[in-house]
Order: structure tokens, then sequence, then C-alpha cells
């Protein structure tokens, strides 16, 4: 049997999972972390993108998307923060579509510094769910 790392990943609705994996790898600020059973100590800023979990005894990586949030890694306890996170079978191609299609008119459109930033935001988290739904196409 494989050494474990138990992971939690918690988004502001509900705590979406749980349990048990072999690896995990996650869109940090500074670049994509994989972390193992006994990784050192760690907390980072996440950016919109997907969480994979690769469980024991199951040939597929589970992916969740998440929008951002917080990071911390213990030896034996991953534990994500997420504003919003989405199991990748939940997400819907054509709503991330038309979100990034309306923030870059909003991004043409903008009437302030604000407006634009925000845009660019929705833009980034737009096109992180459009990559979670392409990964997982091609997992399937």
């Amino acid at each position: 049997m494989a050494m474990t790392i138990h992971v939690d990943i918690v988004s502001a609705e509900t705590a979406l999972f749980s349990g048990e994996a072999e690896y995990v790898i996650v869109p940090a600020e500074m670049g994509e972390v994989g972390i193992y059973p006994r990784h050192t100590q760690l907390l980072s800023r996440i950016k919109p993108g997907s969480v994979r979990i690769k469980k024991p005894d199951v040939a597929e990586e589970e992916l969740i998307y998440v929008s951002g949030g917080m990071l911390e890694v213990q030896p034996y306890v991953v534990t994500i923060l997420s504003d919003t996170a989405i199991r990748g079978k939940d997400l819907d191609e054509s709503r991330a579509q038309e979100a990034k299609r309306l923030a870059e008119e909003a991004m043409k459109n903008h009437s302030s510094a604000m407006d634009y930033a925000k845009a660019q935001a929705e833009l980034a988290e737009a096109i992180a769910q459009i990559a979670a739904i392409q990964k997982l196409r091609k997992h399937s």
C-alpha cells in the first residue's frame, strides 16, 4: 500500500473533498506544486486553476477547479481554502465561455482602473475553468 496524505478542500459554501491521496498538485501563485506525504511545511496563495488529486487504488486523478485561495501543507495534511471550488465533472463549459466573453468585453469598455482589474480577475477565472474542462477531457 502506498503512503498517503490527508487532503481537505473547503470553499465558502461547502467542504468539497476530504480524504486520502498519494499526491496532490496545486496551482500555487508561483507555479504548480506537487505535494507528497511527508512534504515540508508550506503556506502559499493559490491562483485559479485545477487541483489534481491522486487517490489510492484509483487510476485517474480527481480534478477540482479552485478560484484561488490559500494552501497549507503539513507533513501529513494538505488544506486548501478557496472562495469557489467545483468538481471537474460539474464545470459548465458554455457558462465559462460566456463568462470569458463578458470579461473580455468589460476589459474593452472599462470606465476605471477598478473595473479593468475586476474584469481581468473574472477573465483569469473563466480561462482557468476552461483549462480545467480541457484537462478533464484529456484524462477521460
